[in-house]
């Protein structure tokens, strides 16, 4: 039985340095990308695992293999993040974090399925680490 994986999409410098820092204190993770050249990115970055989804057919992407538990999802559009989120909330009932550098958005996240939208504006959230373990 694998225990409940976290789920980090990074399109942003912020989500990949994050996605580093969790790799460093040994934090198992899967990343999450819509693209071909995103994952070809990740697996040169030694990402182990790596969900690939296609965000422009809903419903077309399968549940995963392994138990997903909290995501954050690094917001690099609108409509990326908005899908993600609807992707996500089938997957898991534990906790999705938004990042953004925007304050807009903040109430379409929520009614979509997130349960925090963090606003920074360098998108470190290494202070999130202690609540994802």
């Amino acid at each position: 039985m694998y225990s409940e994986a976290l789920l980090i999409a990074a399109p942003t410098k912020a989500g990949e340095e994050f996605m580093k820092y969790v790799s460093l204190v040994g934090l198992p993770f899967i990343a999450l990308t819509n693209s071909k050249a995103d994952r070809l990115q990740l697996e040169a970055a030694d990402v182990k695992q790596i969900i690939q989804v296609n965000t422009w057919k809903m419903g077309s992407s399968s549940i995963p293999d392994y138990p997903i538990g909290n995501v954050i999802l690094f917001e690099d559009s609108l409509p990326l993040c908005c899908r993600y989120i609807q992707l996500c909330r089938s997957w898991t009932s534990r906790p999705i974090y938004v990042i953004t550098q925007s304050v807009n958005p903040r109430l379409i996240y929520k009614g979509l399925g997130a349960d925090y939208v963090i606003y920074s504006k360098n998108g470190d959230v290494k202070f999130l680490l202690p609540s994802l373990k």
